[in-house]
């Protein structure tokens, strides 16, 4: 009778011992993490390879980095920022709403032309944008990095006032810029050149690429957000996505890991 007692007990010690991974995987708060719309494509799987290897679940919310820095100061929640261009973690930072402490430098973002296959409207360079008849698209500024990022590249060049005659679209993503080269609603675009390599680009746009006495090369950071109830969690994250490991995956999708001189 004791054996069978304690044989029922061992196997009891078993099961729990079996299925308690699973039932912490269950009950854990998923980190939350605010990234770029852009960063898409690494990011998905980024994420997986994450959960896979620490088994800490993770929901990512996309957006443009303007929205998303908005959606922080609102909700006063969550727990890694990752936005296309490095001024948002400085104003992050400075508004209090992410730390200093532990932020990475993951890699870089190119802005480049992209035009629809063929190249309907011929355009080789950024003076080819104010040409009368081409349609250009450019995102929001407010709500996108590369909106802000657009804007600065032609106010360097001394294009502002020229190219704005010929935008017909101001979306508030990256993701749909993409969209709208891709179906050939507009001619031209300044967007992220690392969006040439996905899926939906493949026979579908063109890159013109933009010098780099012209352009403005940004830098993808990430931190923590300061209302993180998860802190050395986030950390890993984030120390995973800037490791060599992590750095394949953003190699893989077109982000170079080194700042072109």
């Amino acid at each position: 009778m004791k054996n069978k007692i304690c044989q029922t007990i061992w196997l009891i010690l078993i099961l729990l011992l079996t299925y308690m991974p699973c039932i912490a995987w269950s009950e854990s708060e998923p980190l939350t993490v605010y990234s770029g719309a852009g960063l898409m494509k690494p990011m998905d799987e980024l994420k997986a390879d994450f959960e896979a290897r620490y088994k800490i679940p993770v929901r990512i919310i996309y957006g443009g980095s303007g929205e998303l820095f908005g959606m922080i100061a609102i909700r006063k929640a969550g727990d890694v920022f990752i936005p296309g261009a490095e001024k948002y973690i400085k104003d992050a930072i400075n508004k209090g709403m992410a730390r200093a402490k532990g932020q990475r430098s993951v890699c870089y973002h190119v802005p480049i032309i992209m035009v629809p296959a063929g190249n309907p409207g011929n355009v080789q360079s950024l003076q080819d944008l104010v040409r009368p008849g081409v349609r250009v698209a450019l995102a929001d500024a407010k709500a996108a990095a590369i909106g802000k990022v657009a804007n600065s590249i032609l106010k360097k060049n001394f294009l502002t006032e020229q190219v704005a005659k010929n935008v017909v679209v101001r979306p508030s993503t990256t993701n749909q810029l993409l969209i709208y080269i891709a179906t050939h609603q507009v001619d031209a675009c300044i967007a992220w050149g690392d969006q040439a390599t996905w899926g939906e680009a493949k026979g579908k746009v063109e890159v013109v690429h933009i010098p780099p006495a012209q352009n403005t090369v940004k830098t993808i950071p990430a931190a923590i957000v300061t209302y993180s109830k998860q802190a050395d969690k986030a950390q890993l994250f984030i120390d995973y996505i800037a490791s060599p490991e992590g750095k394949v995956l953003w190699q893989k999708w077109g982000f170079p890991i080194d700042k072109a001189e």
